[in-house]
């Protein structure tokens, strides 16, 4: 590197941060090497002015007016603090070479005068809250990393970023872009780094971009990009990681990512159309993460997926895959977590996968019973629900089936779960707490009433991530005790409700977003989109919690009807790669839910209101007894009817009924004079029948 040169160090947002030893290396060996490290020579006076109205613009606080260079920033804790470097100096001056901003909440726009800084190589203007366009005057700059992640940066990328031809990273990570990506990216021959994640890119990717040879990082997750997935992919020889998730591209993948054999990361998500056919990944046995969830492949699994030694995570849910885990698999000794759910795997589970203790699911498939635990539907961190084609409840665990079905009689009626949190009572609701931390792999059960199942990993947190969210700040909203807490998932999370009563519900889901804030920060730059189905059907597509509830921090119910049929209810909440994915932070994405209830549509034929079997049994022996009480009397009145019959039948007197006038006549009306004495009861009178 030769005098005024700038060493080339620079730090990607989704990478580990290098050492501080390495920095400071660097640092003397460029002072050894001409560069101004701590310039005692002063800017020019246009440069002076030109940062003056930067920060003006940027709504940042005028730091030295003496000397600009010695800025860092007071607030950082991180080892690239936010700064102004100067240095390229010549024999009376230096020149600003790098301006770095994190963290520092500006509400300003985009300035133009960063223009006028002909000597700038790096702006790092993250986690902010600027707004405005890129302006096309930084087109002239010789950067060679432009970094604007997290910020409000809305319109196209102007044509003219591609002149800069020496840059190397390009970050637009997370903002409102839009618009097609321009055909001119592909003019950066030395581009290395390229992140469009989280944005509203539209179209298809340029045939250009496959000129990018010295590409290793491209992410273009949740952006409804459109067309097949290019076949010029395969001119990235170099690439490390593809992050595809949440677009609009559609398969089948093409014969070219045989040449990615420098692959560590790879992640597609919901991509439609294709084959369904495996891409051909033989060749990218560097890969650490692959996950390829909800793209309708099917077939078997890989045998040579066995052969990449380095995989720590491997997600392959929801797909169609069928037959046996492979044996191959076996060998995977780096595997921390593997996601195999949602498909139609068949067999017997591997005994390996029970002995690790790593975060195994294998819920949803057709495993062979025959194993089956009969009790246990999670061993360690192995998530086993419906994971089993058996359906003879007298050899596994009901929650081992599909469908979770119920093992006792159906007894319950409603539901109120606080999801995250602990057991409240609003108004005559009793909601039952939900604290459980949870996991990647993570089923749990509540005395047969309700379950809960969560799958997935947040692939860029894997040492600290929440599977709780719990909000820190004032809500205004109606029963807020209830929006405290949320359960969290990156890729799917299912509640289901146990041994319910057939009958049609209602089903109201409590949302609030309370890890996005509602203050002017980059807080609040980030977007939340999942998916919700019920009992299988889709009920929001997309959803957006802020949005539906017009902003962070405040409540949304959403209520639908559910009907049961099977005495299971199962409610569905599922990420799909759209959103933002490092706002606030990294690992800020996927389905939230604050509270679930559930009541019937119909009157509850509970426990309460039947009577007990010994009850009924008593009300049919006394039913007994009374008719044969009946019959009994009416058996003794028929027969003495019948003796008397007989018996006055021998005198040869009349026979009949009369009527009561017709009695009192006979004596003249009981005259004394017709008495012929006293029986054994009344008197007795003779009369004369007058027929």
């Amino acid at each position: 590197m030769g005098s005024g040169a700038v060493p080339k160090l620079f730090i990607s947002e989704g990478s580990n941060c290098f050492p501080l030893i390495l920095l400071l290396s660097v640092y003397i060996w460029s002072c050894f090497h001409g560069v101004e490290c701590q310039s005692h020579l002063p800017l020019p006076n246009h440069e002076v002015e030109a940062l003056r109205r930067i920060w003006l613009k940027l709504g940042q606080k005028w730091y030295s007016s003496t000397d600009p260079c010695t800025w860092v920033d007071p607030t950082s804790n991180e080892v690239v603090p936010g700064n102004v470097t100067c240095g390229s100096c010549d024999g009376s001056h230096c020149h600003v070479i790098s301006i770095i901003i994190r963290r520092q909440n500006l509400t300003g726009s985009l300035p133009d005068e960063f223009g006028s800084l002909k000597h700038l190589q790096v702006i790092a203007l993250t986690r902010n809250y600027l707004n405005g366009t890129i302006p096309v005057a930084w087109a002239s700059l010789p950067l060679i990393k432009l970094s604007l992640l997290g910020n409000r940066i809305s319109g196209r990328i102007p044509e003219e970023l591609g002149n800069i031809t020496s840059l190397k990273e390009l970050v637009l990570q997370d903002n409102l872009m839009g618009g097609p990506i321009p055909t001119s990216l592909g003019k950066l021959i030395n581009l290395e780094i390229l992140h469009l994640s989280g944005n509203n890119f539209r179209g298809e990717l340029p045939k250009a971009l496959g000129n990018l040879k010295n590409l290793t990082e491209l992410r273009i997750d949740g952006n409804p990009l459109s067309g097949q997935i290019p076949s010029f992919i395969g001119n990235w020889k170099m690439l490390k990681q593809l992050d595809m998730e949440g677009t609009s591209l559609e398969g089948p993948f093409p014969s070219s990512f045989s040449e990615l054999e420098s692959l560590n990361v790879l992640m597609v998500s919901s991509i439609k159309g294709g084959n369904g056919e495996f891409p051909p990944l033989e060749n990218s046995r560097q890969l650490k993460i692959m996950v390829l969830r909800n793209l309708s492949i099917s077939g078997a699994l890989p045998d040579y997926i066995g052969n990449m030694a380095n995989l720590i995570l491997l997600d392959l849910s929801f797909n169609n895959f069928a037959g046996q885990i492979p044996k191959s698999f076996g060998n995977l000794s780096n595997l921390d977590n593997m996601f195999l759910t949602n498909n139609k795997l068949t067999g017997e589970i591997p005994k390996w996968i029970f002995t690790r203790g790593q975060h195994y699911d294998l819920s949803y498939n057709n495993f062979n019973g025959s194993d089956a635990p009969k009790d246990y539907c999670q061993i360690g961190y192995v998530n086993l629900v419906s994971s089993y084609s058996s359906t003879d409840s007298n050899t596994i665990a009901s929650c081992l089936r599909r469908n979770n079905p119920c093992p006792v009689k159906p007894k319950h009626h409603n539901l109120f779960i606080n999801c995250g949190g602990a057991s409240l009572t609003i108004g005559e609701d009793e909601y039952e707490g939900d604290e459980n931390i949870g996991g990647a792999s993570d089923y749990h059960s509540f005395d047969e009433k309700w379950a809960y199942s969560s799958t997935g990993r947040f692939v860029h947190n894997v040492d600290n991530e929440p599977f709780i969210a719990t909000n820190l700040s004032v809500l205004n909203m109606l029963n807020p005790e209830l929006y405290m807490t949320a359960r969290l998932s990156p890729a799917s999370l299912k509640y289901y409700g146990l041994c319910l009563h057939n009958g049609n519900y209602t089903v109201k889901l409590h949302f609030a977003e309370i890890m996005i804030t509602a203050d002017e920060a980059y807080y609040n730059v980030g977007r939340r989109f999942f998916d919700v189905s019920i009992q299988g059907e889709e009920v929001l597509s997309d959803f957006n919690i802020a949005k539906e509830a017009n902003g962070t921090g405040k409540a949304i119910v959403k209520t639908f009807d559910a009907q049961v049929s099977e005495n299971t209810l199962e409610i569905h909440f599922q990420w799909t790669g759209q959103g933002t994915s490092f706002i606030p932070h990294k690992s800020v994405y996927g389905p939230l839910i604050s509270a679930i209830s559930v009541t019937p549509n119909f009157k509850p034929d509970t426990d309460e209101s039947k009577l007990s079997t010994g009850a009924i049994l008593g009300i049919v022996a006394a039913g007994c007894v009374v008719i044969a009480l009946i019959s009994t009397f009416i058996w003794f009145h028929q027969r003495r009817k019948d003796t008397e019959n007989k018996d006055l039948g021998g005198l040869k007197l009349p026979i009949g009924y009369f009527t009561m006038s017709q009695i009192r006549a006979a004596p003249g009306k009981f005259n004394l004079e017709n008495k012929l004495g006293d029986g054994g009861f009344e008197p007795l009178y003779k009369g004369a029948s007058k027929r």
